[in-house]
């Protein structure tokens, strides 16, 4: 696959702003909320070998730096010139980022869009907005409909929405969607208990739900992530009856990261036409073996349910890095097939930014 433009990154996060000490560094190199073990260090993995050899020549080093020395040349550089390096490094045409986990200490879209020269689209994530909500002052009657309202505002001029249900709750969850009584009471034992996080199934529910209302994309996180999540409770065939739930809704719905639980996932884009998939939060974290990835993806799911995302956060590294392997791997897993020339490139623009283009109506 070229290594020019042509990627659409469907799923992303910001960046960190400013120069990060090795222990900062390394804490975006892993899922884990806990640093390595004495003696242990997070660069000795697939993501960390990948960095170390994949982005260390973007900052003027070796391929292989020492890690002391590719930490000391990003500082050398400052975070403005690092991170300008490796995101227009990426080669992206255009990024859809989630802003669910924004802040001041991270790169926000119109600074993501303009170091990676690509345009920069919001997706809204939907337990955020209940949150707002909800801190904003609201009555339990009243939750559906401010709910509603401010998602309307916020999603004027966004690509998508999202959800985190897989963390909040886990996949398997009522298919139907709730009444305004449910939701109603509901919001009250929610607020009742002042608010914060929201875990009401019945609520998450009603969000999603609501989500799909709005017309555009839904994202749900599904497979592996951060301590917060459990595992089991992430696969997305959990997800099969609110699919066949929403299947004539029209909003599609995109299954993000997926492994290891990707070829049930494919399974799904398979059967379902209104589901999509892509292998993101793995392809740098699996380095090179991100090609078996994407081959056992490939066994079901057809080439226009496939999208690409780095689901990259903290660290500009890993756009980079999931650029360059999704390329490099599409290409191997493409050749594998035998196909003729003229169908391997058609399918290189589909994946690589043809389908999202279509979905998000880009």
């Amino acid at each position: 696959m070229s290594t020019e433009r042509g990627l659409i990154d469907h799923h992303c996060h910001g960046v960190a702003r400013d120069p990060l000490d090795r222990a900062e560094f390394e804490s975006f190199l892993t899922e884990s909320d806990r640093p390595p073990p004495p003696g242990c260090t997070a660069f000795d993995s697939l993501l960390g070998l990948s960095v170390r050899h994949l982005c260390g020549p973007v900052l003027d080093l070796p391929s292989g730096a020492d890690p002391a020395d590719y930490i000391a040349r990003r500082a050398e550089l400052g975070g403005e010139e690092a991170n300008r390096r490796l995101l227009a490094g990426a080669g992206l045409e255009a990024l859809l980022v989630d802003t669910g986990l924004a802040g001041d200490a991270l790169l926000g879209m119109d600074d993501l869009g303009r170091l990676s020269g690509a345009g920069a689209r919001e997706v809204v994530r939907l337990e955020a907005v209940a949150e707002e909500v909800a801190a904003g002052g609201t009555a339990a009657g009243e939750f559906e409909a401010g709910f509603g309202e401010v998602l309307r505002r916020r999603t004027a001029g966004a690509v998508g929405v999202k959800s985190i249900v897989a963390y909040r709750h886990g996949l398997l969850f009522g298919s139907r969607r709730p009444s305004s009584q449910e939701v109603a009471r509901a919001a009250g034992r929610w607020l009742a208990g002042g608010g914060g996080r929201l875990d009401d199934e019945v609520l998450l529910r009603h969000i999603l739900w609501e989500g799909l209302a709005t017309g555009l994309p839904l994202q749900l996180h599904t497979g592996f992530g951060d301590p917060d999540l459990n595992l089991a409770r992430s696969d997305p065939a959990l997800l099969t009856e609110f699919l066949r739930a929403c299947a004539d809704v029209g909003s599609p719905v995109l299954l993000l990261h997926c492994y290891p639980y990707h070829r049930h996932a494919a399974y799904l884009a398979n059967v379902f036409p209104h589901v999509y998939l892509d292998v993101g939060l793995a392809i740098p974290h699996v380095g090179r073996r991100a090609a078996a990835v994407l081959a056992e993806t490939l066994e079901l799911a057809p080439f226009h349910k496939l999208l690409y995302s780095s689901d990259a956060y903290g660290l500009a590294e890993l756009y980079l890095v999931a650029a360059v392997l999704f390329r490099e791997v599409l290409g191997e897993v493409l050749e594998s097939l035998r196909i003729s020339p003229p169908d391997r490139e058609r399918i290189v623009g589909m994946v690589g930014s043809g389908n999202a283009r279509r979905i998000y109506a880009l």
